[in-house]
């Protein structure tokens, strides 16, 4: 989730940084949802006490016993919508990053004819954004789920331009090329803020911290999201971290991305064999030429394909990294699950939106 460091967690009373210093607030707010005193966020973020009397009657709310403050509705609920090759879900995060509403998979982005597929996708993300009937208290999120959204976060298929919002040839799905998906979610949303990005990039950014981090994600397809010294690395076009459409087999099986041979073929052939160990040796095989590329101290694993098997996974790509890396005790390699587990992608998509709201960049 979003991290800051100690100039970041420091504020002004300057007015013109207004909506800085009350990002300030809220994150503080975000790590204690049961309420915090005025005079515990006045030394937390070095405000005045009555700098933060004004934060808080500007915009947030008294909801403790104790004089404190939580964020405006708006930033309660931030619906995100996970695109895949095969099926795409939607959920619902409050401003903690907690799940407060979930919404069982579909599968519109590949079936039918390329208008009726993509207008299908985009009613299952938009309808996640519309506020629902209000829960109770032991509803499952306090009614977060009547509450106004945030903003939308995607996280899909790649290759896509991260910036603009529109999708470049992504592997399987030949109905989404050149597809302004960001702008037409909006235009559904009557302008309600968007965000777009590769869903293993928005995985990644769940995972955030410290140190280089490499997120791979093994489901319908094969791609990395990239941790470098704890911010996300998408590269000069922000489509880096196409790691499954490294070629491996120069006369390799065909890939769907055009190409033969690719790391992403060879593992879902495997797969498609019932061959896990091979796949799993494979996944290890690319995880290692990744490490000494980047150096990453950390590999985290995640996606259907992984979570079926995870221990078959875990020991595939450690094995892999003792036995290819140099000096592998020098450079030692942390190699774990994704600890958000198999909402890794929903929790990164939502973070897309709740991040700037807290002062940090996605």
């Amino acid at each position: 989730m979003v991290t800051m460091d100690t100039q970041q967690r420091t504020g002004t009373n300057l007015s013109g940084l207004r909506d800085h210093n009350a990002a300030l607030v809220l994150a503080l707010l975000r790590s204690a949802p049961q309420g915090s005193s005025r005079v515990e966020l006045a030394a937390g973020t070095g405000l005045t006490p009555q700098a933060i009397s004004k934060i808080v009657a500007r915009g947030t709310r008294v909801w403790s016993p104790r004089p404190g403050a939580a964020p405006p509705p708006a930033a309660s609920r931030a619906p995100c919508c996970g695109c895949g090759r095969k099926r795409s879900a939607r959920s619902a995060w409050n401003w903690t990053g907690s799940r407060a509403r979930c919404c069982s998979p579909t599968s519109p982005a590949r079936s039918g004819t390329a208008p009726r597929c993509r207008s299908g996708l985009l009613r299952h993300a938009a309808g996640g954004a519309r506020p629902g009937r209000r829960r109770g208290a032991g509803g499952g999120g306090g009614g977060a789920g009547g509450s106004p959204a945030a903003g939308v976060g995607v996280g899909c298929r790649g290759p896509l331009d991260h910036v603009a919002g529109v999708l470049h040839r992504p592997a399987g799905l030949p109905a989404w090329d050149r597809f302004p998906l960001r702008a037409e979610l909006a235009g559904r949303l009557d302008g309600l803020p968007v965000r777009v990005d590769k869903d293993t990039n928005v995985a990644a950014l769940g995972e955030a911290g410290p140190g280089g981090t490499a997120y791979l994600h093994f489901a319908d397809g094969l791609g990395a999201g990239l941790l470098l010294d704890g911010a996300v690395y998408r590269g000069t076009r922000t489509n880096a971290g196409e790691f499954g459409h490294q070629v491996v087999q120069l006369d390799g099986p065909p890939c769907g991305c055009g190409q033969r041979g690719c790391l992403e073929a060879l593992c879902l052939a495997a797969l498609a064999r019932g061959d896990r160990r091979r796949a799993a040796e494979l996944l290890g095989l690319g995880a290692a030429n990744l490490v000494r590329l980047l150096d990453v101290e950390r590999v985290l694993l995640g996606g259907r394909a992984v979570f079926a098997a995870p221990e078959v996974y875990l020991a595939g790509v450690a094995a892999q990294l003792a036995e290819r890396l140099p000096d592998p005790e020098w450079q030692r390699v942390e190699v774990a699950l994704s600890p958000a587990g198999p909402l890794a992608v929903a929790t990164g998509a939502a973070e897309l939106v709740l991040a700037p709201l807290f002062g940090a960049r996605p």
